[in-house]
């Protein structure tokens, strides 16, 4: 039974439209492209396979986009079958149509890696004459990104095997983790996952201290399942890694989103470097609620001074387009778009996966976002957070299918600044001091969440992947007891993490499907903060080179792409300004 109710909070209709995808599951549509991508695929096999290197560049470029014809093609089939999928998890057709999809696109996949194989491993001299012609200069970056890979290639045979094996591999299990999250009741009345964990920020402490013991119960439910999910995923890595000759378990991580090793290791050594400012704002959380021990329940208790408000949807859209409104009318222009077209789907259901996400679809359609909106300011800053990658996403749609595919570590930076826009936007709106004060802590925590804790999670990652491979089948006692020692890492003896606390692990889908991505997210909190004082001296001038930051997707690489900010972020220092930034808001907290 669900708590929250969607006709008072106006999300009862907020429903994605897919029909700009296709009308149904059995749309004719969609058989006439998987066709087109299947003969285009068999045709390109058959003329370009073993010949890559001797093709004129006209028609190497042609090559190209066909590719990113087909790319595309697949792209608008899978997207609708996984949006369909979001909003129907415990429905077997919506299911059996993902499951069917994923193995088709296999299939053709399995015919085109040739050209991946081929090029990256062709000679520098034979390469060279493609990279430098004129007709490739528009794919120039997307192709050198592939030969970076090419030492991590395996053989023709096994790559068709590995792509072969997908669809009942890796993606089966994370399908199978998704179902049995989306159909786990918490306590009573049973509430979804995103019920429950909305119950931690509640002023009442029963209410948190319950809801922290309802998810850990529910979680513990399905321990012996999610365990072994966890244990069988962290395998798959481990043995893709070991053939590909990976020398770290997050490498593949750095080369996707094109960073060198010492940068991330830098962001990371700067971040739990600087714990105490965890350790500090806890402290001072403790004095201001008054309470002589704060627990692992108590991290999101709302600080006195502003009251928990209801946020109506129509609300939600007009507090979201305000703030990008007062930085760019395009951005708003563009997030409008969203609320207007039905390209978001809001409201809590039953069998609606949990969490948040905006997905690219294809360059020739939109994006689509997906929230669970309970109605709280911090689901008002999701919406932002999520509109804010939507609006990159319709920017760098300009680039095509293979240059729009923005690295991770810059797709979070527009997510995270609408944030700190909005977070702007409504703190200019209050003047008692104990409302700024409450509202600062809530941007603080929520910061702590972006840059901290993420970092904690890579952290714990780490010890996972690190464990499975010298260990073997690690226990759930073994999972949470690295989950509380990164945990206890960070809060330091500000915070009493219980041994309920521990199993906490198993319910984050970051670490099934994206292994090694959550420093992203702290890469793009530090970033965006250095970004955000940067606008603040430059005014209109920052604008315009932010929205091509956003308008040029992923068609260079993080360093290129970052420098007209005159930014370098390979430089301890400049992830100590980020860090600093925090601090300065822990000790204005502390003032109010």
């Amino acid at each position: 039974m669900a708590v929250v109710d969607n006709t008072k909070l106006g999300t009862e209709t907020v429903v994605w439209n897919l029909d700009d995808l296709y009308s149904a599951t059995d749309d004719e549509l969609i058989s006439d492209d998987i066709d087109l991508c299947e003969q285009e695929a068999a045709l390109l096999e058959e003329g370009c396979r073993g010949r890559l290197s001797e093709l004129e560049v006209a028609v190497f470029s042609r090559t190209i986009r066909r590719l990113e014809r087909i790319a595309e093609n697949l792209g608008r089939v899978s997207t609708y079958a996984f949006l369909n999928f979001s909003t129907r998890v415990m429905d077997a057709e919506a299911g059996a149509f993902l499951q069917q999809v994923t193995e088709t696109a296999s299939r053709i996949n399995r015919q085109l890696v040739f050209f991946t194989l081929e090029w990256g491993k062709m000679d520098e001299a034979a390469a060279r004459k493609f990279l430098d012609g004129e007709e490739t200069a528009k794919y120039r970056h997307y192709l050198e990104k592939i030969r970076r890979q090419a030492q991590y290639l395996l053989s023709e045979c096994e790559e068709k095997l590995l792509i072969e094996l997908e669809p009942v591999g890796k993606n089966a299990w994370i399908i199978l983790f998704e179902k049995v999250m989306a159909n786990q009741q918490f306590g009573e009345p049973g509430r979804s996952e995103e019920e429950v964990l909305a119950e931690l920020y509640s002023p009442d402490r029963e209410i948190r201290r319950q809801a922290a013991e309802d998810l850990t119960r529910g979680l513990q439910d399905q321990e012996h399942v999610l365990t072994h999910i966890f244990n069988t995923l962290a395998a798959d890595k481990m043995i893709d890694d070991r053939l590909r000759s990976y020398p770290t378990w997050d490498r593949s991580m750095h080369l996707e989103n094109e960073l060198e090793d010492k940068t991330v290791d830098i962001l990371i050594e700067s971040v739990t470097g600087r714990y105490d400012i965890v350790s500090n704002y806890y402290h001072l959380k403790k004095e201001i609620l008054a309470l002589d021990t704060l627990y692992d329940y108590d991290r999101y208790a709302p600080v006195p001074g502003m009251s928990e408000v209801q946020v109506n949807w129509p609300q939600c859209r007009e507090m979201v387009l305000t703030a990008f409104a007062g930085f760019s009318g395009e951005m708003a222009e563009i997030a409008e778009q969203f609320f207007e077209k039905k390209w978001i789907h809001a409201p809590i259901m039953e069998g609606k996966r949990g969490g948040a996400f905006a997905h690219p679809c294809v360059p020739d359609a939109h994006p689509y976002v997906m929230v669970n909106y309970t109605g709280n300011l911090r689901d008002v800053a999701t919406v932002a957070h999520e509109l804010g990658h939507g609006v990159h996403q319709v920017l760098a749609a300009g680039q095509g299918m293979f240059n729009s595919d923005t690295p991770l570590v810059l797709a979070e930076t527009a997510s995270v600044f609408a944030e700190l826009l909005i977070f702007h936007s409504q703190l200019d709106l209050l003047e008692k001091p104990e409302e700024k004060r409450a509202y600062i802590c809530q941007k603080i925590e929520s910061i702590f969440a972006t840059v901290f804790r993420q970092t904690a999670m890579n952290r714990f990652e780490d010890a996972m992947h690190t464990g499975r491979r010298k260990q073997g089948e690690l226990s759930s006692e073994i999972l949470s007891a690295y989950w509380l020692s990164t945990q206890k890492a960070m809060f330091g003896d500000s915070v009493v993490l219980s041994e309920n606390y521990g199993i906490w692990w198993s319910y984050i889908p970051h670490f099934l499907s994206t292994p090694g991505y959550v420093y992203s997210y702290a890469f793009g909190e530090l970033l965006v903060l250095g970004l955000y004082r940067l606008y603040q001296q430059q005014g209109e001038a920052f604008v315009t080179k932010y929205m091509d930051l956003l308008r040029a997707g992923g068609k260079n690489s993080p360093y290129a792409l970052l420098e007209p900010f005159g930014l370098d972020i390979n430089q301890p220092e400049f992830w100590q300004g980020g860090l600093e930034v925090i601090e300065e808001m822990v000790e204005l907290a502390g003032r109010c």
